[in-house]
């Protein structure tokens, strides 16, 4: 006879069976890549409506990344990343990517995060956007 106490074992031996067969036996070893962004500088000033060839360092890049070709651009100011994707979905070890200089407020603590495996900010740029 089939009972309660033997449904139980049968259905989590079934569930850990399961679960053991969704994960591969071996994971190859990924690296957490966050490449320096060499372009724009401190000294760089962007204006509104401009083409600009956003650069970074992938001299140094691992043999296996975690994300490769989820990568971004976005704007952050004052400390906050804005929700504004400037790029996205290219590969992180193209080294370079362009973007159109959003408008916006003019600032001169404006940086750029390149997100791929990691987050990655530039340093402080200005902007000459819109009027305030």
């Amino acid at each position: 006879m089939f009972s309660t106490k033997n449904f139980f074992a049968l259905s989590s031996l079934s569930m850990l069976f399961t679960l053991a067969n969704a994960f591969p036996a071996s994971i190859a070893q990924r690296d957490v890549y966050t490449p320096p962004i060499t372009y724009p500088t401190s000294t760089t000033v962007w204006n509104k409506g401009e083409v600009h060839n956003v650069t970074w360092d992938t001299s140094n890049a691992p043999v296996n990344i975690t994300d490769r070709f989820g990568s971004r651009i976005q704007l952050r100011a004052g400390g906050l990343t804005m929700p504004l994707i400037l790029a996205d979905e290219f590969d992180i070890l193209l080294g370079t990517i362009p973007v159109t200089v959003p408008w916006v407020i003019t600032g001169d603590d404006y940086q750029l995060v390149l997100f791929g495996d990691s987050g990655n900010f530039s340093p402080e740029f200005t902007i000459n956007g819109s009027a305030e």
